[in-house]
């Protein structure tokens, strides 16, 4: 019952997010906030480890082809397919919300804690659309450094292949090339809008309608990481679904 009360809950937080907007000429100052601390932020931690995601898959699958029949431009192809369909859009989404996702929770938890969306409700500024949809359209900015990780990704399994001696160069470009379907993209890209969504409001709610004091703040920001993950891989199971069954 008090899943179903909380799925109440944050239906409604989402509603009111989008009710009674704040001034542009404020709302435009925490955009560009939140995506310098959100999106370019984040960057990094998804460049490394994007890096080694694609060496290891790429080292794993060379490992794993133990048959001369097999063609060697499997390495780049299983490369490639990894990257652009799970792990760039999933398993980087799962960071994030490690990441970016305790960090919304406990900043907004912190200004619930101590008094500071009361002062805001007080003054008649609707806190939720002031704290949560800059954070929204900041992450709609989202599949552009999931584009970056597969890159990388994709790199980082040639750099493993060739310098480790498992692909040479030419089969590793065309085990890339292979079969290559561009929809496989727009899929990875839909997914990839849905957990930003899920990324900025998930953690937004535990945050903003938690209780207690600094010690909730830290308990807050766990329950969070674990609900935003497990939405996370349900919504990739049904948009899985929808989009590729």
């Amino acid at each position: 019952m008090k899943q179903l009360a909380d799925i109440g809950s944050y239906a409604i937080m989402v509603r009111e997010v989008f009710k009674k907007p704040t001034k542009w000429r404020i709302m435009k100052t925490l955009i560009l906030k939140e995506i310098d601390e959100l999106i370019y932020g984040s960057l990094g931690i998804l460049i490394f480890i994007s890096f080694f995601i694609g060496a290891v898959v790429a080292i794993q699958t060379a490992m794993n082809i133990t048959s001369e029949f097999i063609p060697k431009n499997l390495v780049g192809f299983a490369t490639r397919q990894s990257m652009i369909l799970e792990f760039a859009p999933t398993f980087c989404s799962i960071i994030m919300a490690g990441k970016v996702g305790s960090f919304i929770t406990s900043s907004i938890g912190t200004m619930r804690v101590t008094e500071q969306i009361d002062a805001l409700e007080v003054m008649g500024v609707n806190a939720l659309n002031y704290l949560v949809f800059p954070k929204i359209v900041a992450l709609m900015l989202y599949p552009f450094i999931i584009a970056v990780a597969m890159y990388v990704g994709i790199f980082g399994g040639w750099f493993a292949g060739v310098f480790g001696g498992f692909s040479t160069s030419a089969d590793f470009i065309e085990g890339i090339q292979l079969d290559f379907i561009p929809f496989h993209i727009v899929y990875s890209f839909i997914k990839t809008l849905v957990f930003a969504f899920i990324l900025a409001t998930v953690p937004s709610f535990h945050g903003f309608y938690m209780k207690g004091g600094a010690l909730e703040v830290g308990k807050a920001s766990t329950t969070s990481f674990v609900w935003t993950s497990v939405v996370i891989v349900i919504a990739n199971y049904i948009l899985t679904q929808l989009l590729l069954g």
